[in-house]
């Protein structure tokens, strides 16, 4: 099984950033800024050996986006095969995820939630039922929400509440249908990532 289902505020306390984007983590953030464990007050995170860094980056970008070490790594190989940089094909291919989309469209408060919405099979692309997360889109791609879905206090509440603005490479058509206007650049991601640790750790 590639989902997490461990404690998320250990991870997020490990790697020194909210990984999940849930409450909770910034709690645990706040309240104990240092690592988990026994030993956690007296590690240094200042000092790090170079792999320990790169290992880091590429676990925070691997439960950011609900990866599974397999999974993360074909990412990262179909990456370094097509042309261009590797490291922002990789982000690329990433948020290009559908359950990613879903995220970044406002109807799910978190990567994880988005998951679900789109195994439980609520997601249409093209207005056909996908329920794949892993499922990358395409330009031109038109991802809507079920009729029957949309009624749901859970969508409702994140639409409204979160009110969470697209990125400029989604295209918003309506409440609950947005369009793939363009593959996303490397500005338009706003995950806090150093891609090139994860290419470098890779490439040893």
């Amino acid at each position: 099984m590639s989902r997490y289902t461990g404690p998320r505020a250990r991870v997020s306390r490990r790697l020194g950033t909210n990984i999940f984007g849930t409450r909770g983590e910034s709690i645990a953030l706040e309240k104990r800024p240092y690592p988990p464990g026994v030993h956690g007050r007296s590690r240094r995170r200042g000092n790090q050996s170079e792999y320990l860094v790169q290992l880091q980056e590429k676990q925070k970008a691997r439960f950011t986006y609900g990866l599974s070490e397999r999974q993360f790594r074909r990412v990262y190989q179909e990456a370094s095969r097509r042309e261009g940089v590797t490291g922002e094909n990789m982000l690329r291919f990433l948020e290009l995820r559908l359950d990613n989309v879903i995220y970044r469209a406002g109807w799910a408060s978190t990567r994880p939630q988005a998951r679900q919405f789109v195994s439980h099979g609520h997601v249409l692309v093209n207005g056909k039922r996908v329920n794949v997360p892993s499922y990358r889109v395409r330009k031109a791609d038109v991802i809507s929400v079920k009729e029957k879905t949309q009624s749901n206090p859970i969508v409702q509440w994140n639409k409204d509440v979160l009110d969470r603005t697209p990125p400029p490479w989604l295209d918003r058509d309506g409440d609950f249908s947005i369009k793939v206007y363009s593959e996303p650049l490397r500005e338009q991601i706003d995950v806090p990532l150093r891609e090139q640790l994860i290419v470098e750790l890779y490439s040893k």
